[in-house]
């Protein structure tokens, strides 16, 4: 794959970084956002992005090509796999759903542009980005932080992206596009990756930035908070869990097999290593369709997906941990009528475990899913307790006149997403990830009081 060598993460493995070539780095896109970005009014960059996001959904795009052919290789995703995800996210880029956003997070599209107001008769107020914007990836799916980098478009902040070892291929695939679209906006974008924990590269960072996001487990959070200047905001998304729910009036006999189907979908997308991933199906009593026969349908179901959109290649410990998973419960389910196990013949490429203990447990992900009976939300929430506060995303099932009801009990208990099963894996634009404002979180305001 050859590519020019616009970004720190297109240098051959050889090459070493150096403290002075990060601080270089950051002084160059400061002044580079100040001359070519920092005038540019909000809509003109909506348009950029839209333009972005329908050439990425083009089978001829050159970088979209590049990664189907070369992504399985760099990221272990299959090409349906690949193709799937970069469709649901950049189907969100339209002028509408820009829009929506700007609205939602700042009152008013023009914000970041002029003071205005909300609405007639308040004040008004002005949006101020960050000059430099550092994101801190993490390396288990890309969306979040190709995500991160559009809010940094859309901001007109220079941004430092720092991949985790390994994770770079799409984050720089994504700002080659960026470049290739605009060159003066590319110049104000930088895409590296080295191993964690470099504090003579981090300190660089910090020196320069105005705003830090992060994502990755809490301790590393804790780690680069811990080390910010008191001047530096801080944006941080920590460990988190999704799981669906699946209540017992909408699972009649013919919507099962559809309701299976649209929970294999989210366990397929990015292999369930997002926080948007089920770990587990929790399935009401009383429905026409058991929890372990639904269990049973799940699994048949996540057995066609493997020959559409197959898992592709784990590395060996990745392997080694679902078998021994896999051992385990194939000793309870022949010593248990309450544990059953279903799984891919000769592969670990899917697994779905019932059990009719409903008690939270993490899956080993990349296509191993629990299925558990519940009595009711609440008996689910319970059992759930362990992971309280920490819980992303619930896909429900449920009936038209109940899910209001289910997704204000989810929301009262701290769910910070409810959305239908089959569509964990694809928030819209306007998401709020854990639970806080995308661009609301990275912004400053001045208010003028006339």
């Amino acid at each position: 794959m050859n590519l020019p060598n616009y970004f720190f993460a297109d240098l051959p493995s050889e090459a070493a970084l150096s403290p002075t070539m990060i601080r270089e780095a950051c002084e160059v896109l400061k002044r580079n956002r100040e001359q070519y970005l920092a005038g540019r009014p909000t809509h003109s960059l909506v348009k950029l992005l839209t333009n972005v996001g329908e050439n990425w959904l083009h089978p001829d795009y050159p970088f979209r090509k590049l990664v189907l052919e070369h992504g399985p290789k760099a990221t272990g995703f299959s090409q349906p796999t690949l193709a799937i995800g970069l469709d649901n996210f950049f189907k969100q880029f339209t002028e509408e759903n820009f829009h929506a956003l700007l609205v939602q997070e700042l009152g008013n599209p023009k914000r970041l542009d002029e003071f205005c107001a909300s609405a007639p008769g308040l004040p008004r107020a002005l949006a101020r980005e960050p000059e430099l914007l550092v994101h801190f990836a993490a390396g288990n799916v890309p969306n979040p932080t190709l995500m991160s980098i559009t809010l940094g478009v859309l901001l007109r902040s220079a941004q430092f992206v720092k991949c985790a070892s390994g994770s770079s291929f799409l984050p720089r695939l994504y700002a080659h596009s960026l470049y290739d679209a605009d060159h003066k906006l590319g110049a104000c974008l930088e895409t590296a990756e080295w191993r964690g924990g470099n504090a003579a590269f981090e300190d660089e960072l910090f020196a320069h930035c105005d705003c830090v996001t992060a994502a990755g487990n809490d301790e590393t959070l804790a780690a680069i908070q811990q080390k910010l200047p008191t001047r530096v905001r801080f944006v941080g998304h920590g460990h988190r869990v999704s799981f669906g729910y699946v209540a017992n009036g909408a699972l009649t006999g013919f919507a099962a097999r559809k309701i299976a189907a649209d929970a294999a979908t989210d366990i397929v997308a990015w292999n369930q290593l997002g926080c948007l991933s089920p770990h587990i199906i929790y399935v009401e009593h009383g429905g026409g369709v058991s929890a372990e026969q639904f269990a049973e349908m799940l699994a048949e179901e996540l057995g066609r997906r493997e020959t559409t959109e197959p898992r592709g290649d784990l590395p060996a410990e990745s392997a080694a941990t679902i078998a021994s998973r896999r051992a385990f419960y194939e000793v309870r389910a022949a010593h248990s009528q309450g544990t059953r196990l279903w799984r891919s013949e000769n592969s670990t490429a899917w697994t779905v475990i019932y059990e009719a203990d409903a008690r939270f447990q993490a899956s080993c992900l990349n296509r191993f899913v629990y299925v558990k009976g519940t009595t009711d939300l609440t008996h689910t929430l319970q059992s759930a307790d362990a992971v309280h506060g920490k819980v992303s995303t619930v896909g429900l099932v449920a009936p038209p006149d109940r899910a209001h009801e289910f997704a204000t009990q989810m929301a009262r208990w701290g769910v910070t997403r409810v959305c239908p099963l089959g569509q964990m894996q694809n928030p819209p634009l306007t998401w709020r990830h854990d639970g806080r404002p995308a661009l609301g979180d990275l912004v400053a305001w001045t208010d003028f009081d006339e």
